[in-house]
């Protein structure tokens, strides 16, 4: 690829990362809907009912992160970026519209599996259609989409919850507002559904096709996890498996999830939680701006290395300070620095590094597999920060989270591989053990 169409590529690239502007979007804009949705539908004294409602969405990411690698194998990565666009434009519709709990959580779960799916073939259609000297920089992208459709929706919480400050507009913000929440996906994903048609099939998979057309229909059937799990790409996979998981498992996505408990146990009040979590989404974005211009730079390897110090650093501090009591602004300088850690690295190099690594005859099921593994990630950590932080309070909660990036630390500095400037044919030679 050493001559292509710069305009041509971005544009399709930019397409393809639509798909991470409706992922950010519609993973963080229930936590606004929340105190609204649950008055509406009279679950706000069931912790059951409330727990269900947020973590049907997870339950479909997880769906569609499984079924996302083989299906792209088999009908090609263009066809699946277009139902991943349908079911984020169904599930914004339906979302907003259902008056039936059980329908609602049934539209979650549809906006679920169009994540799960969406957050596993962009950045592979990216990496795929991308020239090593600027594929970073284009997978990256794919971040840069995720964090503004985060502080989208954050923003868009925001308004709404300072309208509930109005007396009269209570009630229609428990009719209408979460509604409204819901439905602004609805044109941005109509639209990633309408531009996904104008875009080419992956060179990679087009050359895939035709290999897998001279041979027999028995092997081009081994291309799947029993060929995943054979022991040449056992090295490979393992560092898939880690760099995935430990992006989510080093706590940062914590502090979107539970925000309110963070800034609150913090000493902010209602309205200063609000700014403070938008501070937050600026931060994102900032960092991850960032990230587009160091990651051919600095390399992956050197930017992972220095999220994991960094976190671990930051969040030692933070546990420390939590266990001293301090509060005010000191807390909000330290949950941003480690916002914008993450943002410059570990956020954006990890879905850089899981599509680099792996060979084009397996890089859909190996992506699917450890994008499913990073949902099975967010849900162990969704799930267990409540309890930890009740068993141990904020402080033990961020000493542990230190301690795993310590040992991310000391994994990736012997495992993790520098891939800048490298064609996925080098990689593959030099990644994959034919002992």
């Amino acid at each position: 690829m050493g001559h292509y169409n710069k305009h041509f590529l971005y544009f399709i690239c930019a397409v393809s990362a639509m798909g991470g502007l409706l992922f950010g979007y519609d993973w963080v804009v229930i936590g606004g809907a929340k105190p609204f949705y649950e008055l509406y539908f009279g679950i706000s004294d069931s912790p059951v009912m409330q727990g269900i409602a947020m973590t049907t969405a997870l339950i479909g990411c997880l769906v569609g992160a499984m079924v996302a690698g083989a299906a792209a194998d088999k009908y090609g990565r263009k066809p699946l970026l277009m139902v991943a666009a349908v079911l984020f434009t169904v599930s914004a519709i339906a979302t907003g519209l259902f008056n039936d709990f059980t329908l609602f959580n049934i539209a979650r779960f549809v906006g679920g599996v169009g994540i799960g799916v969406a957050s596993a073939l962009s950045p592979m259609y990216i990496a795929e259609v991308s020239p090593p000297e600027i594929r970073g920089r284009m997978v990256s992208l794919n971040q840069m989409t995720i964090v503004l459709g985060i502080l989208s929706a954050q923003i868009v919480n925001m308004l709404l919850a300072r309208e509930t400050m109005i007396a009269e507009a209570q009630a229609w913000n428990i009719s209408w507002g979460w509604r409204w929440m819901f439905w602004a996906e609805t044109f941005p994903a109509a639209l990633f559904l309408i531009m996904s048609i104008f875009i080419p099939e992956s060179p990679v998979f087009l050359a895939l096709k035709k290999e897998r057309a001279s041979i027999s229909q028995h092997s081009s059937q081994e291309a799947g996890l029993r060929e995943l799990f054979q022991s040449k790409y056992a090295k490979v996979l393992l560092l898939g498996l880690v760099i995935a998981v430990f992006q989510q498992w080093c706590g940062t996505n914590v502090i979107f999830n539970y925000a309110q408990e963070i800034f609150v146990g913090a000493g902010f009040n209602v309205d200063g939680m609000f700014i403070n979590i938008v501070i937050t989404g600026i931060a994102n974005v900032l960092f991850t701006i960032v990230a587009l211009f160091t990651i051919e730079r600095w390399g992956r390897r050197t930017l992972m290395l220095l999220g994991a110090g960094g976190l671990g650093l930051i969040y030692f501090i933070l546990g420390t300070c939590y266990f001293a009591g301090v509060t005010g602004i000191v807390m909000v300088v330290l949950v941003v620095t480690a916002i914008s850690i993450y943002a410059m690295t570990l956020g954006p190099v990890t879905w850089t590094l899981l599509a680099e690594i792996f060979p084009h005859r397996i890089r859909g099921i190996a992506m699917a597999t450890c994008t499913f593994a990073l949902w099975v990630g967010c849900c162990t950590l969704t799930f267990s920060f409540p309890s930890m932080n009740a068993a141990l309070g904020s402080s033990g909660s961020f000493w542990i989270y230190s301690g795993i990036c310590l040992c991310a630390f000391l994994f990736l500095f012997r495992r993790c591989p520098e891939t800048k400037g490298k064609s996925l044919e080098e990689l593959e030679q030099e990644l994959v053990s034919e002992k």
